[in-house]
């Protein structure tokens, strides 16, 4: 009779997943390649959402842990500051800003006169703590009487579109410039506006071994010094080699070993053999 377990018809088990979200911008490219070398019996799946759906994601189980802008409400989520990036100002080639060096910093004075648009998925003024810099687009006459208040662009490639054809700038992260460039833009960094803080989260009631893999790996931390399932992988690996080591006594000794009271294990001199022949 075929055992089940080992007939080839048995469907083989599924290898376990750890699904990662992350939002435009954001690069998680080495981190996963240290996954990978630290945990290859767990695939680690790359999830890209948009940046206002990265927090949904996590509640809904469908991702494990999310790299996302913050902050993100503390009482259902945890989360550990990355880094943070630099805000910069989109401006059209032929715009004065475009003269200047591509290294150097303008402030919010350089955009006073200036239309900003900010996209509805705009993740530097959303909180409203920060003054957007510039001027406001203008109502606009609706051909009845009334004044009609302009639709802000739907995303961020939308607002750098809209750049482009001069109808005003745009501020956002340096890496959102880097991800919608165009020919017909450039950008500078913008002193006087909010950075872009970065983030690892996750659902607060599911930290599990994987998750805290995870945070060790985006930390930094060495596979001996995470709290994770590499952990305990490594901190085994030395125990393993010293129970395979053989034990001492006569039958652990290694073979041609030199014997008790032998000095250094070099053979007699012939002077010593004349002398127990006397």
């Amino acid at each position: 009779m075929t055992d089940a377990t080992t007939s080839p018809d048995a469907p083989e088990e599924a290898p376990e997943t750890f699904r990662l979200a992350y939002v435009p911008g954001v690069t998680p490219g080495r981190w996963a390649r240290t996954w990978r070398d630290r945990l290859p019996d767990v695939v680690l799946e790359l999830v890209q959402v948009e940046a206002g759906g990265a927090v949904a994601a996590l509640r809904d189980g469908a991702a494990d842990a999310a790299i996302l802008r913050l902050p993100v409400d503390k009482d259902v989520l945890s989360a550990i500051p990355l880094y943070e990036e630099l805000p910069v100002v989109v401006v059209p080639r032929d715009h004065l800003l475009a003269a200047t060096e591509p290294d150097e910093t303008v402030t919010v004075d350089d955009v006073a006169d200036d239309v900003v648009w900010l996209a509805r998925d705009d993740v530097l003024f959303t909180d409203g703590a920060a003054h957007v810099p510039g001027r406001a687009p203008e109502p606009y006459d609706d051909g009845a009487g009334g004044l009609v208040e302009p639709e802000r662009p739907a995303t961020t490639a939308d607002a750098i579109a809209w750049v482009a054809s001069g109808a005003g700038v745009t501020v956002v992260p340096m890496s959102l410039a880097r991800l919608h460039h165009r020919k017909d833009v450039t950008y500078r960094v913008l002193d006087g506006a909010p950075a872009a803080p970065v983030g690892l989260a996750w659902v607060t009631e599911r930290t599990t071994d994987l998750v805290e893999e995870m945070v060790g790996i985006v930390r930094g931390r060495t596979a001996n010094s995470s709290r994770g399932r590499g952990a305990r992988s490594a901190q085994a690996e030395p125990d393993a080699r010293e129970a395979a080591k053989p034990r001492g006594g006569p039958r652990g000794a290694a073979r041609g070993a030199p014997r008790a009271g032998a000095r250094g294990g070099r053979p007699s001199s012939g002077r010593s053999a004349r002398r127990r022949r006397r």
